[in-house]
């Protein structure tokens, strides 16, 4: 399931069974919609780049495995989502009798996330000054920063790879990656 060539498939099997179906039914009118979505999306990118035929086949061809494939990942997590809460309703209520074998699965992955853990331990460290450093701080705060600055982190560390990239194709490449970008900003504003 995790293998990237399997989702592959999977996605242009759903794409092939959206159009498949007849244009007044719900899947008929899934792909419709869809279809217009990645028109729009390629006529978004052709009104910023110039796109010729065999660039806008593959951007045709690309935009629909991309909106398949982030709708299907958009299905799954709602519905590890919903699976999680009803196990955890499950083992609440003791429905059909399985709270101990739910306490028990989750006991066991939760020894087994421990165990790494526990093995990079340096002997000179007390176990107990150990998991307030690392595992939960007895103030009882996370022991990682907040949301908003860890995405503002990766935001800062993706632009500035990025960056690094434009200045490295700029300086040992013929492409003029920085002054075709100050362009498109420029168009852009």
């Amino acid at each position: 399931m995790r293998f990237p060539l399997f989702q592959l498939a999977v996605v242009v099997a759903v794409i092939l069974f959206l159009q498949a179906a007849d244009g007044e039914s719900a899947r008929g009118q899934l792909f419709n919609g869809l279809d217009k979505l990645v028109e729009s999306s390629v006529g978004l990118f052709s009104a910023a780049f110039n796109v010729k035929s065999f660039t806008k086949s593959w951007l045709t061809t690309g935009f629909w495995i991309a909106y398949v494939y982030l709708a299907c990942l958009l299905i799954l997590f709602c519905l590890r989502v919903v699976i999680s809460k009803v196990v955890d309703f499950v083992g609440w209520s003791n429905l059909f009798y399985l709270r101990n074998a739910i306490a028990r699965e989750r006991g066991i992955v939760a020894y087994r996330a421990w165990v790494p853990f526990e093995r990079i331990r340096p002997v000179s460290i007390p176990q107990q000054k150990w998991e307030e450093a690392f595992a939960w701080p007895a103030n009882d705060k996370p022991p990682y920063p907040p949301l908003a600055q860890r995405i503002l982190r990766g935001l800062i560390s993706y632009v500035a790879v990025i960056l690094v990239a434009a200045v490295l194709l700029q300086v040992f490449t013929p492409f003029p990656v920085l002054t075709w970008l100050a362009v498109q900003t420029k168009s852009l504003i």
